[in-house]
């Protein structure tokens, strides 16, 4: 199993011994209650699963990866780079550049020889993220699959300011009122998030193909074509685009214990009506000042994490405050 915790979504994949998907994937909206989100992954999971199937390992990912691999009792944590870097080799083994943009942050990964040696990651502004192409979508009354269809309709895309998410909005609604046909003003938004992305993300990154966009937003017909443009290359979209990152955690759950040995240390599914508390606070033990997050059940202390020294994230640790 695989648990993908980001700030937007919260993906649940089951893969079989042989890496290939094993039922549909879970897909749910994280809505700021990662614990409740993957209380309900599981549960969703767990209804689609037969008497038979044995859940032989499980992996975690994402913002939340340090959380959810305490709840699900993951047997390896890692994070979203590796994550979406081992999927993306699995679908595409020659694959040289990994473009990934999510609901809320985008990355890039440069891939050699099947190994990760450069990154970025933005995770500060959403210009050309998932949720600011929704938010335009709902604005101009189209669903985000009609929005990457109308693009490709436009004969003369206008160019949009796409450095920041706000003047993107007001040059898209000036464009409008000058009179610029839709499909021009769709496919223009596509190609200022496109140079947004390589202007930032990709800046300095050496890009070659065989390049592979992963994350929601490659489902917009829109922006797939914009990235082909700008890099003059094809892109390769991998049939699991969306649940990548646990996809990842998946496979790299499943050759840890082949390596390992040993039994998977996944919790069961009983944890779905467990109560959880999290909290967190500041030590001031040193002038660090580290903020400490803690996760309990049943006011049993599970794990702490957030320290730099290790003094409260050594598992059963009751350090002192004074």
């Amino acid at each position: 199993m695989g648990v993908d915790v980001g700030s937007v979504s919260t993906n649940l994949v089951l893969i079989d011994r042989d890496g290939e998907l094993y039922l549909a994937p879970v897909y749910l909206r994280t809505q700021g209650q990662p614990i409740a989100a993957v209380q309900r992954g599981l549960s969703l999971m767990d209804e689609r699963l037969s008497g038979a199937d044995r859940i032989c390992g499980a992996g975690a990912t994402g913002s939340a990866r340090s959380l959810a691999g305490v709840m699900v009792g993951a047997d390896i944590v890692k994070n979203e780079i590796t994550a979406h870097a081992v999927a993306a080799l699995r679908e595409a083994p020659r694959a040289r550049t990994v473009l990934e943009i999510g609901g809320q942050d985008s990355k890039i990964i440069i891939l050699r020889n099947g190994v990760v040696v450069d990154f970025a990651m933005n995770t500060v502004c959403a210009a050309g993220t998932g949720s600011f192409l929704d938010q335009q979508a709902n604005r101009l009354n189209l669903s985000i699959e009609e929005f990457g269809d109308i693009a490709l309709q436009a004969e003369n895309p206008v160019r949009i300011a796409g450095r920041c998410t706000v003047f993107a909005e007001s040059d898209m609604i000036h464009k409008q009122q000058m009179g610029h046909a839709l499909a021009d003003i769709v496919a223009g938004l596509c190609e200022a998030m496109v140079r947004n992305y390589l202007n930032n993300v990709g800046k300095g990154m050496d890009i070659e193909s065989p390049v592979v966009f992963q994350g929601g937003v490659a489902a917009n017909a829109g922006m797939r074509e914009a990235f082909q443009e700008a890099l003059e290359t094809d892109i390769i979209v991998p049939r699991h685009f969306d649940v990548m990152g646990a996809y990842g955690a998946a496979l790299l759950a499943r050759d840890h214990l082949a390596e390992q040995g040993g039994d998977t240390k996944f919790r069961g599914f009983g944890i779905t009506s467990a109560a959880f508390q999290n909290h967190s606070f500041i030590c001031p033990r040193c002038p660090n000042t580290c903020e400490i997050i803690e996760i309990k059940q049943e006011n049993e202390v599970l794990a702490r994490w957030g320290d730099r020294c290790g003094r409260w994230s050594a598992l059963g640790s009751e350090a002192a405050l004074t």
